[in-house]
């Protein structure tokens, strides 16, 4: 009876071992097709950007480059002001990224604080905001009246604040900075500043480093407040540059006719997957430096209180 009831057992865990096996593959192979969905639209951007445009536009390409071509790279670099809208999106994206840091973690520390007077209210001002806004034509009367439309501060100060990056950082405090570290440093003789910048600073690096990244990138894709706000060309970020080139270039392969039309409609299209490439290629470049800090960062700011 007893040998029977343990090759029973054998039976089963053979029998759960093969099933681990069966799901862990079909995980595995479930991975796979996503990571080719996700990734395939940008290899296809590559590969179209170096490619006849008729070629793409007949659906040839496919894995490979057909009639490879740097002809749309070349044009959009004849455009000087691209340089322009470099130096200003780097800048924007520098200064309004540690603005936003220092803004959005400071707010979220502060708001992490169990003895900071009328915490709970300030915290529903702040979701309310979510929710509820001006809209466009009284934030465009506000920073004209604060004297900012037209300028460099417009791109970086008036929309610093984030409340979802607050929100994430404040629950990271909360949940991962413990509150016998205040208790200690009060012992020291620690005041709040330098408790804040020499213990709890150190310890955040992981939430950090995915709110810096989160707000580059929206600062470095921001197009819609310098389209509002700006009228200087030379304070015109990248990414409205782009587009206007891209709009110029499609107006004249409508406007014109025969040899010319074709020729600049060629070059439009040559040049949407260019634009692309050198919109999107350098922010790309910053991701591998902050990803061993992202999923941490944001499991642990997403636990709820």
């Amino acid at each position: 009876m007893e040998a029977m009831q343990a090759a029973s057992t054998a039976t089963g865990r053979a029998g759960g071992r093969s099933s681990d096996r069966a799901l862990e593959v079909l995980l595995y192979i479930v991975a796979v097709l996503l990571l080719i969905v996700l990734i395939y639209p940008l290899y296809f951007i590559v590969i179209a950007s170096f490619s006849d445009p008729s070629a793409v536009g007949n659906g040839q390409v496919w894995l490979f480059p057909r009639g490879f071509t740097l002809d749309g790279y070349k044009e959009l670099l004849k455009h000087e002001n691209i340089w322009i809208g470099y130096r200003n999106t780097i800048l924007y994206t520098v200064v309004g990224t540690a603005v936003g840091l220092i803004v959005n973690v400071s707010a979220a520390y502060a708001l992490s604080r169990k003895d900071l007077v009328g915490r709970k209210a300030i915290s529903l001002f702040f979701i309310f905001t979510m929710f509820f806004s001006g809209g466009l034509i009284p934030t465009f009367l506000t920073i004209r009246d604060f004297h900012m439309y037209n300028t460099f501060l417009v791109m970086v100060l008036p929309f610093s604040v984030v409340v979802y990056d607050i929100i994430v950082a404040r629950t990271f405090f909360q949940t991962s900075i413990p509150g016998d570290l205040w208790e200690a440093a009060q012992i020291d003789g620690c005041g709040n500043l330098r408790y804040y910048v020499l213990v709890v600073l150190p310890l955040s690096k992981a939430v950090i480093s995915v709110l810096a990244l989160w707000i580059a990138v929206g600062y470095w894709n921001s197009y819609f407040n310098a389209l509002i706000y700006l009228k200087n060309p030379n304070l015109y970020p990248l990414q409205l540059i782009l587009r206007n080139i891209l709009i110029t270039n499609q107006m004249q392969s409508s406007l014109g006719s025969g040899e010319a039309a074709n020729i600049a409609l060629r070059l439009a299209n040559m040049m949407r997957y260019s634009v692309i490439i050198v919109s999107t290629l350098p922010i790309m470049c910053l991701y591998p430096f902050v990803q061993k800090y992202f999923n941490q960062g944001v499991m642990i700011g997403a636990v709820k209180e």
